[in-house]
């Protein structure tokens, strides 16, 4: 593991923060607009299911520095660690601040195919997966200035970083906040087209396997279960489809129809991720880690006619479910062997049992897991221990990686990695990640999104198939909704 040294954090940088709160209001989505515009900007969050996961969203545009490490390099952990080390806070600032606002630092995401640098052995030779996008493994930017949206108070927070070498002043750098802040009251925002969710047709969308290759691949997993090999296995496929309308669009689409507590937007130039993640992967507030694994997923339709009665039975079906209840089971077991790597003994703990979440297409099964860091845990050591997430990789989690690559013909690249920020304070870390799940990533006039699901013992690979298309079918039709309305 990587420890920070006293001598290490005397070299940073210093910045304080500065900040000013603003009760106006302006629609979120408007908000989004004016930031889309800007430099690279990174938004987390903007729609109302922040308020019970997080609760803060917040907008950064025109990061001061960019760290990307693409596959190949070397080194990843320790590069990774050198910036994050760049920059703290200093200690003596008045912190009028909500607890757990982000208040300056990095935005960005983590490839799932970090995890070769972790685990070798379990992605096998490099290059042996077809890494056909080409994107960074890891993506982070800093930001000195951002806007933050209290969902509980309602109110926005600007705030700013008072840098060694700092062109602007501080006040400078909050006056220009405040004008984007007016300037997205001017914005109006039609409510996007909405979309046959349900009736989503699929014979345009190409996939990176077709059917008969994942009833297969479903079938040889179950073979690895039944020999002993592993537990359970998420196992993926990837639908592509042509995109030729505004990304930031499509991320206000997901957000009024799909709204998910670890939305994301990400604008890296030359590619775009739209993420309606309903996962967290780690939040890290004063010492404290969490983590809330997804396992069991049932289909939840609009209220209306027989949709309600069908909804119920889901419902009760996924919250009774054996199946679904030794899957998570499984999971939340693998998620306290993580956390126990990296936190004070006795303290971990399940926090929330099972229970059944909805969202405006999907029930899902959710658990919490939680404990007290050690004081000489960095980040690195964060995902040294835990990345990728045990809900999207399997149990036991090095063989289900290998299987997975094995079977999956192309990288996973974000998909079922983390987005998220990363604080300044170092210690003790802050930290909020999602796991890139319902996440789209858009390049070249294409748009990539991947669905999976945890196969087990007594898994259907025809159920298991149509799982795939109903995790897919929100984000395809927003898509679809988007171009329509371009």
């Amino acid at each position: 593991m990587t420890t920070v040294t006293a001598a290490r954090a005397s070299k940073s940088i210093l910045s304080r923060p500065h900040y000013k709160k603003a009760r106006i209001s302006t629609d979120l989505p408007a908000l989004s607009e004016v930031f889309a515009v800007r430099r690279l900007p990174s938004i987390l969050g903007g729609n109302e299911a922040k308020a019970e996961a997080g609760r803060f969203s917040c907008w950064a545009a025109e990061p001061r520095e960019v760290f990307e490490f693409y596959a190949g390099q070397k080194d990843p952990f320790g590069k990774l660690q050198k910036v994050l080390d760049k920059y703290r806070l200093v200690e003596d600032f008045e912190d009028d601040l909500p607890k757990g606002i982000f208040c300056g630092g990095w935005i960005g995401y983590f490839s799932y195919d970090l995890g070769r640098y972790i685990e070798p052995t379990a992605f096998g030779k490099s290059g042996a997966v077809t890494d056909d996008l080409g994107m960074p493994l890891i993506r982070l930017c800093f930001y000195d200035r951002l806007i933050a949206y209290d969902h509980i108070e309602k109110t926005f927070w600007l705030i700013a970083l008072e840098m060694p070498d700092d062109v602007e002043r501080p006040e400078e750098k909050l006056a220009g906040l405040e004008r984007l802040l007016a300037e997205s009251q001017k914005v109006h925002i039609r409510q996007p087209m909405s979309a046959d969710i349900e009736g989503m047709d699929f014979q345009q969308i190409r996939s990176n396997m077709d059917k008969n290759y994942y009833l297969r691949a479903v079938e040889k997993i179950k073979r690895h279960i039944c020999d002993g090999d592993v537990y359970q296995i998420n196992f993926s496929q990837r639908f592509e489809c042509d995109f030729d309308a505004r990304p930031i669009e499509l991320y206000n689409w997901q957000n009024y129809y799909n709204p998910s507590g670890y939305a994301a937007y990400i604008d890296a130039g030359k590619f775009h991720i739209v993420s309606a993640s309903p996962e967290m992967f780690i939040t890290i507030q004063d010492g404290f880690i969490k983590t809330k694994p997804i396992k069991g997923t049932r289909p939840r339709l609009t209220e209306q006619g027989e949709g309600k009665r069908i909804n119920a039975k889901n419902f009760d079906e996924l919250l009774s479910s054996e199946k679904e209840q030794a899957e998570l089971n499984m999971i939340i077991d693998l998620e306290r062997n993580d956390v126990a790597r990296i936190c004070r003994p006795g303290t971990r703990a399940v926090i929330q049992p099972r229970t059944i979440e909805a969202y405006p297409t999907i029930f899902h099964a959710v658990a919490t897991v939680g404990g007290q860091l050690r004081e000489d845990v960095t980040f690195c050591d964060v995902l040294d221990a835990m990345f990728p997430g045990g809900s999207i990789t399997g149990a036991p989690k090095i063989r289900a990686m290998e299987i997975i690559n094995r079977l999956e013909p192309t990288v996973r690249g974000v998909y079922t990695g983390s987005i998220g920020f990363i604080g300044l304070n170092g210690s003790p870390l802050e930290a909020g990640l999602n796991i890139a799940i319902r996440t789209i990533i858009i390049t070249a006039g294409r748009a990539f999104v991947q669905t999976g699901g945890g196969i087990v013992a007594d898994s259907d690979p025809q159920a298991e198939w149509d799982e795939t298309l109903t995790k897919a079918r929100a984000l395809l039709a927003g898509i679809n909704s988007v171009q329509r309305g371009a």
